[in-house]
């Protein structure tokens, strides 16, 4: 019986690969990747030749027996996502789950998240904070932010640049205007930037400069 790797990928910059992920994409058996034609780039950069296929939130309940089955007949696997850490956000919860609950080892490798460079950035307490991913789309989202409201850590969320706008103007109305928020947006990459102010002036600020690229909120908690 093998293991389960979960391997970080750059989150924007190629040269936060480790050393040591790139020694275990190479000398793993399979790779089960979000996206294989994302990923394809990655693995072509650094000359990992690993077969690999695909692995995302629409195929792992149908996947997810077969691929402990042949972790079970010894075939070491590791998992990738698009970007980061798998499992963060990401699809990978499921596959690990399954292995812990089948005596399979799993096996996570440090490396590249976007939220612990967000929070670090952002100058706001850091000792506590909750990660809270994506808010609800539609329902429950309302409830989850007037829970989020009496918070008083951290907060980190992660949004998709066209919902920034609409959920810096639900911080103003569930948490108040003067709270303070700290966006960044496009971490490693070449025009990353992080604004950090009032919830108000944050979206003043997005307002008259609409956002692109990836995104991670981190909110000021209830004094």
């Amino acid at each position: 019986m093998s293991k389960l790797y979960i391997v970080p990928t750059p989150i924007g910059n190629l040269k936060d690969m480790t050393f040591r992920a790139i020694e275990v994409l190479k000398e793993a058996d399979l790779i089960l990747a979000e996206d294989t034609r994302t990923s394809g780039k990655l693995l072509k950069h650094f000359e990992i030749s690993t077969p690999s296929q695909s692995h995302h939130m629409h195929n792992e309940h149908k996947t997810v027996e077969g691929l402990i089955n042949k972790l079970k007949s010894g075939v070491s696997i590791a998992l990738i996502s698009d970007a980061g850490t798998p499992a963060i956000s990401d699809p990978g919860f499921l596959l690990t789950r399954t292995c812990v609950e089948n005596n399979i080892g799993v096996e996570c490798l440090p490396g590249a998240t976007a939220f612990v460079p967000a929070l670090v950035n952002s100058g706001l307490p850091n000792d506590k904070f909750v990660f809270e991913g994506f808010l609800p789309v539609k329902k429950g989202r309302q409830t989850r932010l007037k829970l989020l409201a009496e918070e008083t850590r951290t907060i980190i969320f992660y949004e998709s640049p066209h919902k920034l706008i609409k959920t810096l103007g639900h911080f103003c109305v569930y948490f108040g205007e003067e709270r303070p928020v700290s966006v960044s947006r496009e971490l490693t990459k070449l025009y990353e930037e992080t604004i950090r102010g009032t919830a108000k002036e944050v979206l003043e600020y997005y307002t008259n400069k609409p956002p692109k690229g990836e995104i991670v909120i981190v909110v000021g908690g209830k004094k």
